[in-house]
């Protein structure tokens, strides 16, 4: 199975967006995890609702909402031309947004059941010990956390090379810009003869899609082993 520049270049560009899209990501979300697990404060219902929100809206919902805000003419989007010359609208960066905003949950949701795992009476006896709140979450919370932390992370990547509507009503489908592999798939299906290059794209995306569930399940056990944890 040969695979022409075209569909290289959109391979390419989906590990380029999904990675940029979970190091935006990741931090954000390990502390939303936090706050939602741990946090005592009101509206935590709100965020928690808001945080889940991509699952249930459709991702052309989604990346309306994106293109109102962030677009030329959005409230940030303008802001941040005016100010800084970024544009988000129809670029990679905006495509990493997009992937971002709609993988975001399956990373907190990870992280969070990781992190309601964690045995609390470590944490006490560390305190007891005279350790700090940055050293019980350096030493003992977040190694606890890093199985979820990882599994998320890779879900969210695997995720990330396979959002279309969210993409294509933010940053359109530009060749070489914003055209990741289920973009280059909706081209095949429209282009005549290009069942074979549908074809071709659709089985890469179920091995990448698949691989990535496996990867994740697998660094989460290592890391489980690893710690002692199970």
């Amino acid at each position: 199975m040969e695979f022409t520049a075209g569909e290289l270049d959109a391979l390419r560009l989906s590990f380029s967006v999904a990675s940029r899209s979970v190091l935006l990501s990741l931090p954000v979300a390990t502390l939303i995890a936090w706050l939602l697990v741990r946090g005592r404060f009101r509206g935590r219902f709100a965020l928690d609702a808001l945080v889940h929100l991509p699952l249930v809206l459709p991702p052309v919902v989604v990346g309306y909402l994106l293109l109102v805000i962030f677009g030329r003419r959005g409230p940030v989007g303008g802001w941040l031309h005016e100010h800084f010359g970024i544009q988000l609208a129809f670029t990679t960066a905006g495509a990493a947004l997009a992937t971002a905003v709609m993988s975001f949950p399956l990373m907190v949701r990870a992280i969070r059941l990781s992190l309601e795992a964690v045995d609390r009476g470590l944490e006490d006896a560390a305190r007891t010990l005279g350790a700090g709140p940055l050293d019980r979450f350096v030493s003992i919370t977040l190694p606890l956390m890093l199985p979820g932390i990882l599994a998320g992370a890779v879900t969210a990547f695997a995720a990330s090379l396979g959002e279309f509507g969210a993409v294509i009503t933010f940053v359109s489908n530009i060749p070489g810009e914003t055209r990741t592999l289920p973009l280059a798939l909706y081209t095949a299906i429209q282009t005549p003869d290009g069942d074979a290059a549908a074809a071709r794209i659709a089985v890469l995306s179920l091995v990448l899609g698949f691989g990535g569930l496996a990867l994740a399940e697998g660094l989460a056990r290592y890391v489980r082993r690893t710690l002692g944890q199970a």
